[in-house]
């Protein structure tokens, strides 16, 4: 019996419009949708024909914009093409930055913890006042809650 093997992607998906409080946050559903199109139009529908059974959306985190992606390890290749070349995703234009690409969900998960902590370390440093807001950091609660739900993640 042979097992399936997979290759699994960390992007982060990087709003560009200057108007992100009056957008709505995104899904999974949305980023399947918008990664379906990107491959369809990109690639026609023998792409998606050979992406589309193994493609799926394992994880989106609303506040960090980061997504953990799976797709078939022969078809990895033409599904990192399809995500570089997405532009929008739900109206909304977007850059999606691959910020890491593994075999096993274990290395994923613990790239994504990491990842999600360099985020969250930016938005502090991005405080006004950084010592009080430590005082208050409403991201702490994020992180331990996010490490949870990432960890949990199976195949």
């Amino acid at each position: 019996m042979v097992r399936f093997k997979n290759r699994w992607f960390l992007v982060e998906f990087i709003t560009v419009s200057s108007e992100l409080s009056q957008q709505p946050p995104l899904d999974n559903k949305q980023i399947y949708s918008a990664l379906r199109q990107s491959v369809i139009s990109n690639f026609g529908d023998t792409g998606w024909g050979a992406v589309g059974m193994s493609l799926t959306v394992k994880y989106f985190s609303p506040t960090t914009n980061i997504c953990i992606i799976r797709v078939a390890r022969d078809q990895h290749k033409l599904a990192w093409g399809a995500i570089t070349l997405l532009t929008t995703v739900n109206g909304v234009r977007t850059i999606p930055h691959v910020v890491h690409v593994s075999g096993t969900i274990k290395h994923t998960q613990l790239a994504a913890i990491k990842h999600n902590r360099e985020v969250i370390s930016r938005f502090r440093a991005r405080a006004k006042n950084p010592t009080a807001y430590h005082a208050q950091d409403s991201y702490e609660p994020y992180l331990v809650q996010s490490t949870r739900e990432i960890e949990v993640l199976q195949e």
